[in-house]
């Protein structure tokens, strides 16, 4: 009966807004399976690379490149949170970065879980 009160207290409380509301943080990507175990896939579970040409504030695949490996888009208002850090591109649109590697899917991987571009072109899948 005591845990039944201290939970409606609880509920009570928070819907008059005695407590802080906490946000939710949104990562745009996660650790997920796939063929090779877990690695950095999209919020669609498609495979996150990185690739060899890039620095950690600049994109070097752009116009044909970036057809095929695009980036992991990020909007303009988004914020760098912990390892995640948004990249501006040559034509002014932003990406995301994980710890200094701006990221991209591959357009041949069709389903989630494929790798189908690691080690293809100086790409490779982020761990």
């Amino acid at each position: 009966m005591k845990k039944l009160i201290l939970t409606s207290l609880a509920v009570s409380a928070l819907a008059l807004g005695a407590f802080p509301v906490i946000a939710a943080v949104t990562e745009p990507g996660m650790l997920g399976p796939t063929s090779v175990g877990k690695i950095w896939v999209n919020v669609k579970g498609m495979t996150l690379y990185s690739f060899d040409k890039d620095t950690a504030v600049k994109s070097n695949c752009i116009d044909a490149c970036a057809k095929e490996w695009p980036p992991l888009k990020a909007e303009k208002d988004s914020k760098a949170s912990g390892k995640w850090t948004v990249v501006a591109r040559a034509d002014g649109s932003n990406m995301w970065a994980y710890d200094g590697h701006p990221l991209y899917t591959f357009l041949k991987d069709t389903k989630v879980g494929e790798v189908m571009g690691d080690n293809v072109d100086g790409f490779h899948i982020v761990k």
